[in-house]
C-alpha cells in the first residue's frame, strides 16, 4: 500500500477522507478533539508540499438528512484556529457548491465539505455519488481508519475512480501499530479486555489466545465468566447465553498455557449511580439487587502486577463504570499500570473507544506507546477480518 509519503502534492487536490465523528455538547463546542488532532500531520503534510486539502467525514447518525447538531460546520472554527488559516466550508459534499469551492481551491487551502451521511447514498456504498465526490480531487487520502471496516462510498467505493490513491498518517500508524502487537510482539505479551459484553469481544478474545502469555478480563463482561463458575452476581451485567462460552475460553487459555485472569473482587453498589451505596466484596459474592460496578482493591493490584511487567499491552475496554467517578478507581489503576509498563520500555497499544477516552482524560496520552482512534475497526482487524478501506488502497 503507497502512502502519502510516496507522494508530492504540490500543485495537487488531495480528497481526505478524514474521521471527524468527535463528541459535540449542546453548545456544538468539541468536547474531545483527539481524532482532529490525530488528522493534521497528513493535512499538513499536503499543505507543506504545495498542495491542497478537501476534507469529507461523517459525524453522528443522521436520519435521512440534514440536522444542526450533526453538521460539520461546527467544526470550521476549530479547525480555522488549529491551522492558522480559514478553512473554507460547503454546505453539501457533492453538487455545484462542493465543485466550485474544490475548483478555485489554491496551493495551501482547506475546504471541508458538509457531513457525508445527510446522504444516505454514503452508508449504502452507492457508487454514482462515489463519483461525484471524486471529481472534487485529483489524489485519494484514506486517513479514516476508524471507519474502514465499513464499505461506504468514501472509504471504499470512491478509491476506484483514483489512479492515485493513498493512505494517510493515521491509516499508516494504526496498521503499523496492529502489525506489531499482533506478529512482532515483545514478551510477555498480556491483553486486557473490558467492556460490557463478552459477545462484543469473543473474536479478538479467542485470535489473542493463540498470541497471549497473559489474558485479563475485567469490566462488565467478567459477571458472565463468575456466575458461570457458580458465583453469586446479583443485578450485575450477565449474558446467560455466553455463559457455557466463557467457560469454554477458560479451558481454550489452559490448553494453551495463557495465563487467563479474572477479578478476585467487586465493588459492589446498590443503583446504578456515581452516588449509589458502595462495598467492597470478593467476586462471586454480591448481595442480592446489588451489582458490580467497578474491580476491587485486590483485582487492581493482581492486575496491575501482572501489567507492570510485560512487554506487549493491548488494553481495549474499561473495568468498570468510569463514566461515574465514583466507579471509574480500577480503570484508572489499569491506565497507571500501563503507563508504568511503558516507562519501563514496553509497547502499549490502547485499543480505541472508551480505552482511549480513559487514557486521554486521565492526561496519559502521550505516556503509552500509541492510543488507536480505530474502536470497531481496530477490533475486526485484529480479528482477522479484511477492512473495505484498506483494500481499496491495495487495489
Amino acid at each position: 500500500m503507497r502512502t502519502i509519503d510516496d507522494i508530492n502534492f504540490k500543485g495537487k487536490k488531495a480528497l481526505i477522507r478524514v474521521d471527524f465523528n468527535v463528541p459535540l455538547n449542546e453548545k456544538y463546542e468539541i468536547t474531545d478533539d483527539t481524532r482532529i488532532k490525530a488528522a493534521v500531520p497528513t493535512i499538513k503534510k499536503i499543505l507543506d508540499d504545495g498542495g491542497s486539502a478537501i476534507l469529507m467525514s461523517h459525524l453522528g447518525r443522521p436520519k435521512g438528512g440534514p440536522e444542526e447538531k450533526f453538521s460539520l460546520k461546527h467544526l470550521v472554527k476549530e479547525l480555522s484556529d488549529r491551522f492558522g488559516k480559514e478553512v473554507k466550508f460547503a454546505s453539501d459534499c457533492v453538487g455545484s457548491e462542493a465543485e466550485s469551492k474544490a475548483a478555485e481551491l489554491k496551493e495551501g487551502e482547506i475546504l471541508l465539505l458538509e457531513n457525508l451521511r445527510f446522504h444516505n447514498e454514503e452508508t449504502k456504498g452507492d457508487e454514482a455519488f462515489a463519483k461525484k465526490l471524486s471529481v472534487l480531487g485529483d489524489i485519494y487520502v484514506n486517513d479514516a481508519f476508524g471507519t474502514a471496516h465499513r464499505a461506504h462510498a468514501s472509504t471504499s467505493i470512491v478509491a476506484q475512480f483514483f489512479e492515485e490513491k493513498v493512505s494517510g498518517y493515521v491509516m499508516s500508524a494504526e496498521l503499523e501499530n496492529a502489525e506489531k502487537v499482533l506478529n512482532n510482539p515483545e514478551r510477555p505479551f498480556t491483553a486486557i479486555m473490558g467492556g460490557a459484553k463478552i459477545s462484543d469481544k469473543i473474536l479478538i478474545i479467542e485470535k489473542l489466545l493463540d498470541k497471549v502469555d497473559n489474558l485479563i478480563i475485567g469490566g462488565g463482561m467478567s459477571y458472565t465468566f463468575s456466575k458461570a463458575k457458580g458465583g453469586k452476581i446479583g443485578n450485575s451485567l450477565l449474558e446467560e447465553d455466553k455463559m457455557d462460552l466463557s467457560l469454554e475460553l477458560v479451558e481454550k487459555a489452559k490448553a494453551k498455557g495463557v495465563n487467563l485472569i479474572l477479578p478476585l473482587d467487586t465493588v459492589e453498589a446498590d443503583d446504578f449511580s456515581n452516588d449509589a451505596n458502595k462495598k467492597v466484596v470478593k467476586s462471586g459474592e454480591i448481595d442480592d439487587n446489588w451489582e458490580g460496578l467497578d474491580i476491587g482493591p485486590d483485582t487492581i493490584k493482581l492486575f496491575a502486577e501482572t501489567v507492570a511487567k510485560s512487554k506487549t499491552v493491548l488494553w481495549n475496554g474499561p473495568m468498570g463504570v468510569f463514566e461515574f467517578p465514583a466507579f471509574a478507581v480500577g480503570t484508572e489503576g489499569i491506565a497507571e499500570a500501563v503507563v508504568q509498563a511503558t516507562e519501563n520500555g514496553g509497547f502499549s497499544l490502547i485499543g480505541g473507544g472508551d480505552s482511549a477516552s480513559a487514557i486521554n482524560n486521565l492526561g496519559y496520552g502521550d505516556k503509552v506507546s500509541y492510543v488507536s482512534t480505530g474502536g470497531g475497526a481496530l477490533l475486526e482487524y485484529m480479528e482477522g477480518k479484511e477492512l473495505p478501506g484498506v483494500k481499496a488502497l491495495e487495489n
